[in-house]
Parts: structure tokens; sequence; C-alpha cells
């Protein structure tokens, strides 16, 4: 029985193939990609696979540091960073996924979510091996927890990625479902091949990326949402093997850089649904993010190594949602509750209903020109 991410890439990839127009001998069709073997995935017609890593340092010995996340591996000559997508070669630091998209899909803009970025919109979807987090209840640990030569992937260039969104009549193309940081030579290269065609990328990430790279995407992208795990240091430690302090900087830097961010806080029962932490969480968002900038509060379901508990009550998502719009944030969401009314967005002004949604679905969207028909008031977002 196949996989939901082996699924994705059979289904989808030829479904892409075809609209992409790819023939067999410029590269391997996507209907047809080969099963990696034992090494590094396939680089049919030179289109993936091993590329120059961008952001590193050569370090004595040939061992390099690698310049991507908190955890800045010391690679020696033959081996992986922690991620296990990044190798020294040589002394040269590669990415082994540049091209290579282990997971491809069309869907809502809604799914990521973002709520404020082209309601309505398909988004083409994109996401490699690899992670540089481990957590405990993630969605796709198919690919995120693999090694790049331990699933099967797609030949996908920045230009195919842009002349595909164009063919479909796509306006976004999402950098997603694994950790978008490990292969961020390749986000780079989609967005700025994207803006080209007038096609907007955006990343959906764990947000523990350093300054030089994400500086760099920033310039490119349109819109960055960070899954801010919980507001505990200990809690990222234990449940994420991951870093409170480097996510925060993250969201610091997006607001200095005024790129639009989107924030996620999936409530996980026991481990960050205090009304304590929401609280802070809340407050932090509301002075250093921005108060406007939107927090969807999202309900857990029990998956990968986290199946003990239950999913998370929707009382639980409603008191979080109260205490963030208490504590002065414009735009609080509940999210995996499809119909809840907290899905929809509402002007802070004169609290009309601006944007409703059902699930992934957006129904109705009444803004003009990105301000409140009924008082004026200005929604900010990408809505164009």
């Amino acid at each position: 029985m196949k996989t939901r991410r082996e699924l994705i890439v059979s289904v989808l990839g030829a479904a892409c193939a075809a609209a992409s127009g790819r023939l067999a001998g410029a590269g391997a069709p996507w209907d047809q990609d080969p099963a990696p073997s034992a090494g590094l995935p396939p680089r049919a017609g030179g289109a993936g696979g091993v590329h120059p890593a961008r952001w590193w340092t050569p370090l004595p010995g040939s061992q390099v540091a690698c310049g991507l996340c908190f955890r800045g591996c010391r690679i020696p000559k033959g081996a992986r960073g922690h991620c296990g997508v990044r190798e020294n070669q040589g002394g040269e630091l590669k990415t082994l996924v540049h091209s290579r998209p282990a997971a491809l899909a069309f869907d809502p803009i809604e799914k990521k979510p973002f709520f404020h970025v082209l309601p309505g919109a398909s988004a083409l979807s994109l996401g490699t091996a690899g992670c540089n987090f481990h957590c405990r209840w993630c969605q796709n640990w198919e690919i995120s927890q693999a090694r790049p030569e331990e699933v099967p992937a797609s030949n996908l260039t920045p230009d195919d990625a842009a002349a595909l969104a164009v063919r479909k009549g796509v306006p976004v193309v999402a950098c997603t479902y694994n950790e978008p940081t490990v292969f961020a030579e390749y986000v780079l290269d989609v967005a700025v091949a994207s803006r080209k065609r007038g096609v907007r990328t955006v990343v959906v990430s764990n947000g523990a990326i350093r300054q030089e790279p994400l500086g760099d995407l920033c310039a490119v992208l349109s819109a960055f949402k960070v899954d801010l795990k919980c507001f505990s240091e200990r809690t990222y430690r234990e449940q994420c093997s991951g870093d409170l302090k480097a996510v925060l900087d993250t969201l610091r830097r997006l607001a200095k850089a005024k790129v639009w961010t989107e924030i996620v806080v999936l409530l996980v029962p026991g481990l960050n649904d205090s009304e304590a932490e929401v609280r802070s969480l809340s407050r932090f968002v509301r002075d250093e993010v921005g108060p406007e900038t939107p927090v969807h509060f999202t309900r857990f379901h029990p998956t990968y190594r986290l199946t003990n508990l239950p999913p998370t009550p929707v009382a639980s998502l409603e008191r979080a949602r109260g205490v963030a719009l208490a504590e002065g944030l414009a735009f609080a969401y509940v999210g995996n509750v499809p119909g809840h009314a907290g899905e929809s967005t509402y002007c802070p002004g004169c609290g009309v209903r601006l944007i409703r949604r059902v699930g992934m679905a957006t129904l109705e969207n009444r803004l003009a020109k990105g301000a409140c028909p009924d008082c004026s008031r200005a929604i900010p977002g990408v809505w164009s």
C-alpha cells in the first residue's frame, strides 16, 4: 500500500508532467521517475540533486560550517549535516535536494494556512526530504525525517516550477511540507524564477533560519508563515529538538523586513495550551511582530510519535483565540475545525465579517481594494 506521500508523488507528479509539457529525453518524465538508489537521488538530465550550497564557511582540515540554521553544523569531509540533505564533498558544502521535490501538489492557499494572501487562490506546493527539527507530532514525517536517497523524488528545476505555475494559472508557488530552510537554495532560485513570470513565492517554515539566508529570501518572497510550536524553550527542546530563540529572532527579522507574516500555533493538549502560555505568546506577537499579524490556533490530532494524546478540544482553541484578541491581536483564527466561525476574517474596526471560510474553501470575500467596504478600515495582507 502506498503512503500518502507516495500517492502525492505518483498521481500529482504525473499530472504536473502532463501540464508542464515535459518530454522523455529532457530528464525522466514525472510519472516515470526512477526510485532512488542507495546513494544520492538520481539526477536525470542534470536537472537536480547535488548543487553547490550557498551559506557555508570553509574550516581547517576540509571541514565546513553550515550557515543555514541555529545548529551551525561543523561537517567533516564526506559527512552530512543534521538535516541529512547537506553534504561536505571534498571540502565544499553541497545540497542534495535542489530541484528534487519529494512531494508536489496543487492545493488551496488556505491549507498552508495563509488567510491574508490571495484568498481562494491555488498554490503549486512543493517540498523535499529533510528537516532541522524532529517534532513528535510531524504531519509529513515520511519525507521530513527521511534522507533524500530514502524517498522517491521528481525533477523540477526552478524554471520548470515557475513555468508550470504559469501554465496552470496558479499565482503562487509554496515551499512547504518538510522544512524549506534545508532546501533554501532551491527556494531562492524558485522565487527568482517565479518573480520573473509574475508568480509569487511563499514559505511555510518552522522559522529556525539564520539571519543571512533569511535576508536573501526576504528579498524575493511574498509571504512567510512560521509554525510557532509553543512559547517554552523546554518544550521546543524536548518535543521538537528545536530552539525557541531562533524562531523568535526570525519573527522579529521578518517584521523589520516588512515581509507579510502569519503564525500558526498547533495547540497540543497539556503541552502548550495553558492560558498563561497563550497570553505570553500573544503579547510577544503584539509587541515584537505586530498586532495585525494573523495568528492561527489549530487543532492537534494524534499522529507520528504523539498518539497518546486526544485531539485538542474545540473549547481550548476558542479560549486561545479569545485570549489573543483580548491581548490586542487584530486577527486570531481557529484552525482544523471546518465550519467554525473562527475560520473567517472580521473587520477589527466595525466587526463585520469580511471573508467567509469553511475548511480550506473561501466562500465569500467582501474586501474592497484591501479594505472593509463598510467602514473603510484597511485590512493588511497580500490581496492582489
